[in-house]
């Protein structure tokens, strides 16, 4: 593969992505009310995915373009004694789905990101989620898959597994953007 092909990839999944700007925006609106409310964002993924699920995490938590107050988000793939204890007692397919057992609430939005949209243990996560009443949204590769079916909402890319992973981060920017130009006068306060 060249970096010529690899980019016209690359291009097929971000127009993908584009597609969808209505989901990015909505997403990232819907998180400023529901954060700024007091609900958390539960975040997961494998791999890369988990990666952007803590590059999100922290762009919440921390800042992305704007001094404001932080608010609650956790990448539950960066809690690794939960993670390893979990694997250990019940298997790896419940290293998510404990943890979001454990903090999710009916006001909260579980965000689980695969390329595949197949591992079980963020399908577990997804189960788990609906169980909690929190929301479930995925951000997966192409449909049908079988997170994208047990999610409320679906930002579905389409390409090979690794450029989805690459729009991954587009998407957290993304949504990162629409987050911060939805916040509430009060929640851009620095605290």
């Amino acid at each position: 593969m060249t970096l010529e092909s690899h980019l016209a990839g690359l291009n097929h999944t971000l127009a993908g992505l584009q597609a969808q700007a209505s989901r990015v925006h909505r997403w990232g609106a819907r998180l400023a009310h529901l954060l700024s409310a007091g609900g958390r964002l539960l975040a997961a993924g494998n791999g890369g995915s988990a990666a952007e699920a803590q590059h999100l995490t922290a762009e919440l938590v921390g800042r992305y373009r704007h001094d404001r107050r932080p608010f609650a988000a956790l990448a539950l793939n960066a809690e690794t004694s939960s993670i390893t204890a979990i694997a250990n007692d019940y298997g790896y397919d419940q290293v998510f789905a404990r943890q979001v057992l454990a903090h999710a609430r009916p006001d909260d939005v579980v965000l689980l990101m695969s390329t595949s949209g197949k591992s079980p243990n963020l399908l577990e996560a997804a189960r788990a989620g609906r169980v909690a009443g929190a929301t479930v949204w995925a951000l997966t590769g192409e449909l049908p898959n079988p997170l994208a079916a047990l999610a409320d909402d679906t930002l579905a890319l389409p390409g090979d597994p690794c450029h989805v992973q690459e729009a991954q981060l587009v998407v957290v920017h993304a949504v990162c953007e629409a987050f911060e130009a939805a916040l509430p006068v009060v929640g851009r306060r620095v605290s």
